[in-house]
């Protein structure tokens, strides 16, 4: 990439943006507005010597050998940004041209290089109106679902209603009546006087039927995506049909975030040792070099030793070098975890660390700490086990994202990629890095009794009809690609999840914003069970925690923590219509549940505030049976 094509290493002063958010929110390929111009986030390959992450187990999913996080310093980011969109208008002249014809101006005016530095801010030098005005982003794109987002196509569109694409256009962006919107906006060129209205932009036909005919291109059947990749500087080949979108609209970037729970064998203090060492990571570094090469068995028979003896004297445990030997093969150079497809799968591991039956009683690390309480101290029929975590490190990871339509985050790394959703792998096939991040913190699992919630299905048949609306409906548009089911069992548990969330962030001190979920749930084609839920806090600024959540989960508070949850959960203040709603939320994938009773901050929920109906715990106005916590009204 040029420098005009990636600004390096933005000021701390004038743009503000946490480093988390370069994973998530705004994440590589996503538009972050700043307060003189949006940019989109560069591929990860432009950062500029991030630190490292390891994570073992969510490496072997994804086929990677580690994560990357953003260096941070007192005064800039260590992340490149690319200029999108291209295209910018002045407020005050209103000439509408890509940031390219600005800048030509901009030298000439200030008598630089065209090909040097280039204006840090969009502005328009005034050669006309004799003072520079900063210029302004249209907030109207166009984007395909396979992943692509562009300019809006302003020269084409200006000239449709001609036929054909002047030999000069000039573009200005004007208004009928001074506003802003859409309606009353037209653009029309100066040099031959074609124009034509945005009214109709935005309708499903907008860029179906002929276009104009230039020397370059020709769209005789409609106005398609040219596939470009500009977090990236590449293009690729697509001819998929486009829709005019807003830049800051919810639609125009889905993440696709992976995360992992570090559990034993794979959070043991020796791992911790050998993966913070700098000669681990030299080792990395080398096996690439010979990976790319195709000398990978090469290297394991003949330098493989060498580096595993140079960790053990930086670590200072030579005389462990089986047990070093051991860890590094297997963080290294074995794949068993990559065949795991669902993310019911990979979380198998994690309910069995979670509820004690692969963890010894006294294990301690730094990255999993678990007390497991007797059960009959809670006095809570329905619940069979209580953990309180007292440590634990997560590990998230963005992976690619999709546009237009959100991907299936049930299927876990790059196969959740479908026909209505194409989801952008962010990583080359040889690159072996994703971008990720790590936070610590504390929280307290809960386990169902599989055989109270196996009796409650089999005598309430009204429940299993609530839940088969909602499995149509999530279904329904993914013409089954994915394999997932949605069970009463999980629908109870999701919005369990979410009455106790918004209950303990009254009672020990965190926002709801700072809790999250995680939901372990089978499905019928699973064989195993899973039914349990972890709510944690987990902080990225914060080496551990303060024991704030945990403490809630002590025999003397939590009964009376999970009691309230329920009877809280019995009337909500959009009641009765909210308990009779047949469907509520993003398509209808809520049945009872609003705001006001039981939906969280989405940054708190793993499925973005759907898939959840408050009559599965405490039942209808007219049926209060078919609730499973029934006996607590």
């Amino acid at each position: 990439m040029s420098s005009k094509d990636v600004r390096n290493q933005l000021s701390k002063k004038r743009y503000n943006v946490r480093l988390s958010q370069i994973i998530t929110t705004f994440g590589v390929g996503g538009i972050m507005d700043f307060i003189d111009q949006p940019l989109m986030t560069a591929s990860q390959k432009q950062w500029q010597n991030p630190n490292r992450i390891y994570e073992e187990r969510l490496a072997k999913k994804l086929g990677v050998n580690g994560f990357i996080f953003p260096k941070d310093s007192d005064s800039e980011y260590n992340v490149p940004f690319v200029r999108f969109p291209r295209w910018y208008y002045c407020p005050v002249c209103k000439k509408l041209k890509p940031i390219e014809e600005w800048e030509k101006e901009y030298s000439i005016k200030h008598k630089k290089d065209a090909n040097g530095d280039y204006m840090k801010t969009p502005v328009c030098t005034g050669i006309e109106h004799k003072f520079e005005v900063p210029l302004v982003a249209p907030s109207i794109l166009v984007a395909c679902k396979r992943g692509h987002v562009d300019d809006f196509p302003w020269i084409e569109w200006a000239h449709r209603t001609k036929g054909e694409i002047c030999s000069n256009p000039r573009l200005r962006l004007v208004s009928d009546s001074g506003s802003l919107g859409l309606d009353n906006m037209k653009v029309e060129c100066t040099s031959c006087h074609a124009e034509n209205s945005l009214k109709l932009a935005s309708s499903e036909n907008a860029f179906k039927g002929k276009f104009p005919i230039d020397n370059k291109n020709r769209y005789p059947h409609g106005f398609k995506c040219k596939g470009h990749l500009q977090w990236k500087n590449e293009e690729e080949e697509c001819e998929d049909e486009i829709k005019m979108t807003l830049r800051n609209a919810s639609n125009i970037y889905f993440p696709k975030i992976e995360s992992s729970l570090s559990i034993p064998p794979y959070s043991d203090k020796i791992n911790c040792m050998i993966e913070d060492s700098g000669e681990f990571q030299s080792l990395i570094s080398a096996k690439e070099k010979k990976e790319k090469k195709g000398k990978l068995d090469d290297f394991i028979e003949n330098d493989l030793q060498d580096y595993i003896e140079d960790i053990a004297k930086e670590i200072k445990m030579e005389d462990k070098i089986e047990l070093i030997s051991y860890a590094i093969h297997r963080m290294l150079f074995d794949d068993e975890d990559s065949n795991k497809e669902s993310r019911n799968d990979y979380r198998y591991e994690e309910y069995g660390a979670l509820n004690g039956d692969v963890v010894p009683l006294d294990y301690i690390s730094k990255d999993f700490k678990i007390e497991i309480k007797n059960i009959n101290d809670y006095g809570i029929k329905e619940l069979s086990k209580i953990t309180l975590v007292k440590s634990l490190r997560e590990v998230r990871a963005l992976i690619g994202f999709t546009r237009i339509k959100p991907p299936d985050n049930f299927i876990m790394g790059i196969e959740s990629s479908s026909e209505e959703a194409r989801l952008i792998d962010i990583k080359d096939e040889n690159d072996k890095w994703y971008p990720g991040y790590e936070v610590r913190g504390e929280g307290i699992f809960i386990e169902l009794n599989l055989d109270l919630i196996n009796k409650w299905i089999e005598e309430n048949s009204e429940i299993i009809k609530r839940a088969e609306v909602l499995n149509d409906r999530y279904n329904i548009e993914r013409n089954n690609e994915s394999k997932r089911e949605i069970t009463p069992k999980f629908i109870l548990l999701h919005t369990l999840a979410h009455l106790l969330i918004k209950e303990l962030s009254f009672e020990c001190g965190y926002s709801s914003t700072s809790l999250k979920e995680r939901i372990y749930c089978d499905i019928p084609a699973d064989d195993y069970d899973m039914n349990g839920i972890l709510i944690y806090t987990a902080d990225s600024d914060s080496e551990g925690s303060l024991g704030g959540l945990v403490k809630q989960g002590e025999p003397n508070i939590f009964p009376k923590i999970f009691k309230k949850a329920i009877k809280n959960a019995n009337w909500c203040s959009y009641d009765p219509v909210c308990i009779n709603s047949t469907g509520q939320g993003v398509r209808n994938l809520n049945l009872s549940a609003c705001y006001s009773c039981t939906l969280l901050p989405e940054t708190s929920c793993e499925e973005f505030n759907t898939l959840l109906d408050r009559a599965m715990v405490v039942g209808t106005l007219e049926n209060k049976k078919i609730g499973f916590f029934k006996d607590y009204l």
